[in-house]
């Protein structure tokens, strides 16, 4: 009696994914950061009903918001897609064990019949952008090519070096580079870490996919290297995450395209 009561109720997730507008709220943030007037221009709903479902995503740590460092005022709303599986993990398991889902034993993409490549932008190339390529590269194996630049780069962060190394990660062959460098160059995902330079982000030729972390900059931490450390290593476990995310969407898609 006790476990059909339990089995009763359904795991939570269903019930928060189920709802149609929800659904595609989290189809939205699972490609890219977002603000809720693209959230509200993307699903044509009035702000108060995307601010209600919104905020019952954040209710359950699904969601979370970040204030952006171009304008105080907008808020970028994240999807924690690594909890999103946990919880769809522990609602397989709990109406059977053999539907826990297992993490895949492939970190990154089959190699496609072309590689793919994405440019990782932020304001100074100093620190996000630069451990971005860098793990993007390790990550894939060279599966995948990567490539960053800033808006106004500057010297290579020495914490990021650090965090980096950490990882076993070689940074010989990394250079700060300004974005107007790859204007002209072909990318197949232009992924933007910075507010600021979402902003003053060009257009890119052959239409790649445009793709938007909003990720605070480590390096505007205050303090020495020794004190901002920990910021940088936050920044390198997120974007370790979304990388690893980002790398299985392009497995997924099979880039071919020249």
């Amino acid at each position: 009696m006790g476990a059909a009561s339990a089995a009763a109720q359904p795991p939570a997730v269903f019930g928060l994914a189920g709802h149609p507008l929800r659904w595609q709220l989290l189809s939205e943030l699972a490609s890219s950061d977002r603000r809720v007037r693209e959230l509200i221009a993307s699903l044509r709903q009035p702000q108060s009903l995307v601010s209600y479902h919104l905020r019952r995503l954040r209710e359950v740590e699904l969601v979370s918001a970040r204030q952006s460092s171009f304008d105080g005022r907008d808020r970028y709303y994240v999807l924690d897609l690594a909890r999103f599986g946990e919880l769809l993990s522990d609602a397989g398991s709990a109406l059977h064990p053999a539907l826990t889902l297992r993490p895949s034993s492939r970190a990154g993409p089959r190699r496609p019949r072309r590689r793919a490549r994405v440019l990782f932008l932020c304001t100074g190339n100093s620190a996000r952008s630069q451990i971005a390529e860098a793990l993007l590269d390790e990550l894939s194996d060279g599966a995948v090519a990567g490539f960053s630049a800033g808006s106004r780069p500057k010297p290579l962060h020495p914490n990021a070096i650090r965090v980096l190394g950490a990882r076993g990660i070689d940074v010989s062959g990394l250079r700060c580079k300004h974005l107007d460098r790859f204007r002209r160059r072909h990318f197949d995902s232009v992924v933007t870490l910075c507010d600021r330079v979402r902003e003053v982000c060009p257009e890119f030729p052959g239409d790649p996919q445009t793709i938007h972390w909003s990720i605070p900059d480590p390096a505007g931490e205050p303090g020495s290297d020794a004190d901002t450390y920990p910021a940088f290593e936050r920044t390198a476990v997120e974007l370790e995450t979304r990388i690893r995310f980002l790398l299985h969407r392009i497995d997924g898609n099979a880039v071919t395209r020249r």
